[in-house]
């Protein structure tokens, strides 16, 4: 698999941080676990019950001393958020989260749950997303 990173990104490789200081491209060789510094989310961005799962995955993946208090910490999110959805969408992706949690699968995981973002916030802030909707069809009015 080749990466290509730009000039001062970060990638965490096994739960090492390693910052590029030019535009590079990097191949990995073997099955290793990886995540760009794009898709890291930082404490105080886990704001909701699908970024606090994220952000518990994310741990899981990126400290190899933290996985099982992480993925104990996923779990018991990921029982909480299935209580609280109604989206059938976004309860079918939590299943689905669940079992790539058990299967190790953290990166799958993670890009799941992103996927899950935008109907995490039309759910859980609807008149944000109808306002923003309607920006963006008063601009394309325009």
């Amino acid at each position: 698999m080749n990466i290509t990173l730009r000039a001062g990104e970060k990638i965490y490789i096994n739960g090492a941080v390693i910052r590029i200081d030019r535009k590079a491209t990097i191949e990995l060789l073997n099955d290793v676990t990886f995540l760009l510094e794009n898709h890291v989310m930082q404490a105080e961005q886990a704001t909701t019950p699908l970024r606090q799962i994220y952000f518990a995955v994310q741990v899981a993946l990126m400290d190899p001393g933290a996985v099982a208090a992480a993925v104990t910490l996923a779990r018991r999110l990921i029982v909480a958020a299935s209580q609280i959805f109604e989206n059938p969408a976004i309860i079918a992706g939590i299943r689905g989260i669940a079992d790539q949690i058990d299967r190790s699968r953290y990166f799958e995981a993670l890009k799941a749950l992103r996927a899950l973002f935008p109907l995490e916030e039309r759910e859980m802030f609807p008149a944000a997303a109808a306002a923003a909707a309607s920006a963006v069809a008063e601009s394309h009015a325009a």
